[in-house]
């Protein structure tokens, strides 16, 4: 009489239930490994085209401005600007630079005709947020400057982000309507995008302009490689599992 492996059944249906298990967790795997790929084009086109940007020559303001307003790309674009800046209405910007706490300087920019647009003029340690640390870079008058348009958050970042400390004319997002609005600017006069000054010494040396980063974190690459990498690792897993079963089988 020929032998009956009662083993033969139970293992056939671990071996299906894992495979059944597996195959979607395979897929899951393989889907985000794709997306990461996707990604990883996105971003480096991303930065080719800003890095074309910031090298253009740069243009006045008036035609960044006329730009937003037919909904083109102005983010990292050069400009030019004339007019006075209005000190007392300097908003600060909570910032890191080069290692260094303290404060990006959002000064108001009276632009003529009514119009106003904040201008970060740069980077202050927190010793020196008080203008009157730092008199000899209050310059009056009419300006010439230079740098690249900017365009602002929407709205709070995150729930990790602290909330703007209006009493302490402290901000950790720019909300350019509230800076405006508490700089005592008519809202509905002032660009809804700033700009951020160029690296043109200010006298005194503060605040330092040339603050704008152009850095976008870029691992997609190696997400990609570690999702791709634990689909291979699945697969060899259930290979090897189908293979035991089947020698023990065999």
């Amino acid at each position: 009489m020929k032998a009956v492996n009662t083993e033969t059944k139970p293992r056939r249906r671990s071996t299906l239930l894992l495979i059944a298990l597996s195959l979607p967790v395979l897929a899951i795997l393989l889907t985000l490994g794709t997306w990461q790929v996707q990604r990883l084009q996105w971003k480096e086109g991303l930065i080719q085209r800003v890095n074309e940007r910031m090298a253009e020559q740069p243009v006045p303001l008036a035609k960044i401005a006329s730009e937003y307003a037919a909904g083109e790309e102005i983010e990292y674009r050069p400009v030019t600007l004339s007019g006075s800046f209005l000190h007392q209405g300097e908003r600060h910007y909570f910032a890191t630079w080069q290692g260094q706490s303290g404060y990006f300087v959002h000064t108001p920019m009276d632009l003529g005709g009514g119009q106003y647009i904040l201008v970060n003029r740069g980077f202050v340690p927190f010793d020196r947020k008080d203008p009157v640390t730092r008199e000899a870079g209050q310059v009056e008058g009419r300006v010439d400057i230079g740098g690249v348009s900017r365009l602002p958050e929407t709205e709070k970042p995150s729930f990790l982000v602290p909330d703007n400390d209006l009493d302490k004319n402290i901000f950790y997002w720019r909300d350019i309507p509230t800076m405006a609005r508490t700089a005592g600017l008519p809202t509905d006069k002032v660009y809804p995008f700033f700009v951020d000054a160029d690296a043109k010494p200010n006298p005194g040396g503060l605040p330092i302009g040339g603050v704008t980063l152009v850095d976008f974190p870029n691992r997609h690459l190696e997400y990609a490689v570690t999702w791709y990498g634990l689909a291979f690792a699945l697969v060899l897993v259930l290979a090897h599992w189908i293979y035991r079963q089947w020698r023990a089988k065999a």
